[in-house]
C-alpha cells in the first residue's frame, strides 16, 4: 500500500512539471560524444540531455527523468498537506490535545503518525482509483504521460470537491476571474486546491469547536466549586484534568474521535 500510494503520488507531481518534458523525444545516441569509458555505460531507454562547449572540449551528461523524480519527490510533503484529509485529521487531533490540557501528551510523532495513517485509510479508494485509471496503464505502457497524468490526477480533484464548500468555490471562482463551471472535471486544479483546503480549515475548525464544549464545561464546573470553597489559589486546570481524563476514557473518545474523523469524508 505505502507503495502504490508513493506511485499515486510521484504520477500526480508530474502536473507541476511541463508535459513537453514528459513527451520530448530521446537524443539519437550517435550525437553523443563520450569522454570516458564510463560514460559508455548508460541505462537502456533513458532520454539524455548533452551540453557541449563551442570548442569541444568539455561536454557532460544527465538524466531528466531522474532530475524530474527528485523534483517530485520533494513536492511529496505538499501534496499530502493540501490534496488528502492530512490537514482536517492533524488539526482535530491538535485541538484535542488542547482542550485535554495535556501539553505534550500525546506527543507530535503519536498524533502525526495517528493522522498520516489515518490518511492513508481515508484516502485508500481514492489512491486504488488513481493507479487503475493512471499510474499502471502508463507503466505498462498502454498510455501515454499526456494522458496518464490527468487520468490518475482526476480521483484526488474529485475527492477535494466532493469535501470543498461552494462558497469557498465560488470565491476561487471569481479570484480566478473564471465563470461558473458547469461540471467537475471542468474545475481546473488551480482553483480547486485552495477551495478545499480553505474548506478543509474551517470544517476542522468548526469540529474543534465542538470538541471543546465538554471540556470546557468541566472547566467551569472545577473553578465554581475552587471559588466557592475559598481556594481561588488552586489551579482550575490542575483539578480538572483528571476529570477530562477520565471522561473522554469512559465515552470511548479515541474510537469515537477517529471513527467521526473517518466517516466525516464520506456523508
Amino acid at each position: 500500500m505505502n507503495r502504490r500510494m508513493l506511485l499515486v503520488l510521484s504520477v500526480l507531481l508530474l502536473l507541476l512539471l511541463p508535459l513537453g518534458v514528459l513527451a520530448a523525444p530521446p537524443v539519437s545516441t550517435a550525437a553523443i560524444t563520450p569522454i570516458a569509458p564510463i560514460a559508455q555505460i548508460q541505462p537502456a531507454g533513458i532520454p539524455l540531455l548533452t551540453v557541449q562547449n563551442v570548442g569541444g572540449a568539455q561536454n557532460w551528461s544527465m538524466s531528466l527523468q531522474v532530475l524530474a523524480l527528485m523534483t517530485v519527490l520533494t513536492l511529496l510533503p505538499a501534496v499530502l498537506l493540501m490534496m488528502t484529509s492530512f490537514t482536517r485529521i492533524i488539526i482535530v487531533l491538535s485541538f484535542l490535545r488542547q482542550a485535554l490540557a495535556t501539553q505534550s501528551t500525546p506527543p507530535n510523532q503519536v498524533l502525526l503518525g495517528l493522522a498520516l495513517f489515518l490518511t492513508m485509510f481515508v484516502m485508500s479508494p481514492v489512491i486504488n482509483r488513481a493507479y487503475v485509471d493512471g499510474v499502471k496503464p502508463y507503466m505498462d505502457h498502454q498510455m501515454s504521460a499526456e494522458d496518464a497524468v490527468p487520468a490518475a490526477a482526476a480521483p484526488f480533484k474529485h475527492f477535494m470537491l466532493d469535501q470543498t464548500r461552494d462558497a469557498d468555490l465560488q470565491l476561487f471562482t471569481h479570484l480566478a476571474k473564471e465563470q461558473p463551471y458547469t461540471s467537475k472535471e471542468a474545475v481546473p486544479f488551480r482553483v480547486a486546491m485552495p477551495a478545499f483546503v480553505t474548506s478543509e480549515l474551517k470544517t476542522s475548525f468548526q469540529m474543534g469547536f465542538l470538541l471543546f464544549i465538554p471540556f470546557l464545561v468541566i472547566d467551569l464546573l472545577v473553578a465554581s466549586v475552587l471559588m466557592s470553597m475559598g481556594m481561588a489559589m488552586v489551579s482550575p486546570a490542575l483539578i480538572s484534568l483528571p476529570f477530562k481524563i477520565m471522561l473522554f476514557v469512559l465515552v470511548d473518545g479515541w474510537s469515537l474521535l477517529i471513527g467521526t474523523l473517518a466517516g466525516s469524508f464520506y456523508t
